[in-house]
């Protein structure tokens, strides 16, 4: 089983930048895709980026493309996501996920191990 750790959340000011980070335990996920997602408070999470396992093949949600950046170490077993120019709309809780297979996916349902998450706050 997959334990996946996230942390480097913090409160910033709007047009600033935060690196998230998650480490995997249990696991190695080279061979996954990894994704990161957000829920803001009473709405329902959203897919933010994925990173695929074999390739390293990127994708993002519209709302944070060129902003957000996602790449992985696996020789650490972890996985980051860089966030510059963030905006008030970004706060959320962040979480991470590992994916079923090593293709990128969107869709939360298709990933099966998740972290406890680590809270972005976004201040304009």
């Amino acid at each position: 089983q997959v334990q996946l750790v996230e942390s480097g959340g913090g409160l910033v000011q709007a047009g600033g930048s935060l690196r998230l980070s998650c480490a995997a335990s249990g696991r190695a996920f080279s061979g996954y895709a990894m994704g990161w997602f957000r829920q803001a408070p009473g709405k329902e999470r959203e897919f933010v980026g994925t990173i695929g396992g074999s390739t390293g093949t990127t994708y993002y949600a519209d709302s944070v493309k060129g902003r957000f950046t996602i790449s992985r170490d696996n020789a650490k077993n972890t996985v980051y996501l860089q966030m510059n120019s963030l905006k008030p709309e970004d706060t959320a809780i962040y979480y991470c996920a590992v994916a079923r297979g090593r293709g990128i996916v969107v869709l939360a349902n298709y990933y099966d191990y998740w972290g406890q998450g680590t809270q972005v706050t976004v201040s304009s």
